[in-house]
């Protein structure tokens, strides 16, 4: 068993998130610096500013990853971690290069990263490995010392961040009327992203229809559902759903959307529905506008009842996931075996991304990017 505080492998933590803007002056620099190079059509672009207009200019993503530090932060001071806490983006300040720039002269050269993206997908995961490598790039041009830098693996199906939404799907069915309840739907939704790309996510055994994209998500899925039912008695019928496409119309991409499925789900006669975002660490725009805003409405038209359940956020559990998922990471580094905390049919996940893992461009259609345009 490793030493639960021994973390003397590494000498900081990095939380490396998308970013998102904090003001109406922040919207349209920030969409160019997500959009960059990758071809979004303009008529996205000028939709998704509006998205962030409705609510002031400014995305939540920038306060939940400054509640997640706090949390983390809180977590590691009370299990004895000597650990500090960064926090960077790629997309918007502070910065990710900056942040690095700060750490290296704090003298860190051992460096963990915690990137906001739970599963593995070119832009849930290589992307983030780029995007440290292009920053180290521009420390060594600077002159700089360049720290180790290693990529916590991916944490779908640890307990402490299932067990959060776990919750809030059962305080959600709670939340439905009497009436309705037993027989409410389940769906599970997620970003989609293009087909190419998800067939080409993960090792490249697991490469196929879907990828390990879609079979993690399909996982933690069957799980929650698992749950739900041991838990409250009642086993709800349940589908994976997609949600915030943002590429070029011909190129297909992961289906279906979560506005087609409450219709289907509604003509199929489905009572009421909940909708449990598995695919996002916290409540930023794309929760609040495709689910709270669009996806209600179209519920609301229905005439179909619907509740959202919560991401897991700063939820305690989490915290306690990632100090867990540090701890056996840096007894890996010292050489000791150890047993991951995994739950379901596909266990932990790599330490080490293999070759071939989520490659930038697959093979058929090419994908127009990263999987998400805003944040």
């Amino acid at each position: 068993m490793p030493d639960a505080r021994d973390v003397s492998s590494y000498d900081a933590l990095l939380l490396l998130s998308f970013g998102g803007p904090e003001g109406p002056d922040d919207v349209v620099p920030f969409l160019e610096n997500v959009t960059r190079g990758r071809g979004i059509p303009k008529e996205r672009l000028k939709e998704v500013g509006q998205h962030y207009f409705l609510f002031g200019g400014v995305s939540p993503i920038n306060d939940q990853n400054r509640a997640l530090l706090d949390a983390l932060r809180k977590d590691f001071a009370d299990h004895g971690l000597d650990l500090p806490v960064y926090w960077g983006n790629r997309n918007w300040a502070p910065y990710l290069t900056d942040t690095l720039r700060e750490m290296v002269r704090d003298g860190r050269r051992r460096i963990l990263v915690l990137a906001t993206s739970a599963y593995a997908s070119y832009s849930g995961c290589r992307q983030y490995r780029e995007n440290l490598a292009d920053s180290l790039a521009a420390l060594e041009a600077e002159g700089l010392e360049l720290p180790k830098i290693d990529k916590l693996r991916h944490y779908f199906n640890h307990p402490g961040f299932l067990e959060p939404m776990i919750d809030g799907v059962i305080r959600s069915l709670a939340e439905l009327p009497e009436g309705v309840r037993d027989g409410a739907h389940i769906a599970f939704s997620t970003h989609s992203i293009p087909t190419a790309s998800a067939d080409t996510s993960g090792p490249v055994e697991d490469h196929g229809d879907g990828g390990a994209y879609v079979r993690q998500h399909l996982d933690v899925a069957q799980l929650i559902a698992d749950a739900v039912r041991e838990r409250t008695g009642v086993d709800h019928p349940w589908q994976l759903v997609y949600q915030s496409r943002s590429g070029a119309p011909h190129i297909p991409w992961l289906e279906p959307d979560i506005c087609d499925h409450l219709e289907e789900r509604h003509a199929a006669g489905v009572p009421a529905v909940v909708i449990a975002p598995i695919g996002f660490v916290s409540d930023h725009m794309e929760v609040l506008y495709d689910l709270d805003t669009e996806a209600r409405a179209k519920a609301e038209a229905l005439g179909l009842p619907m509740r959202r359940s919560a991401t897991v956020g700063a939820d305690p559990r989490f915290a306690a996931a990632v100090r867990e998922l540090v701890v056996e990471r840096a007894a890996v580094e010292r050489g000791q075996e150890v047993t991951p905390c995994a739950l379901g049919a596909l266990g932990a996940s790599h330490h080490l991304c293999p070759v071939g893992c989520c490659p930038a461009r697959a093979q058929r259609p090419a994908a127009a990017g990263a999987d998400s345009t805003y944040a």
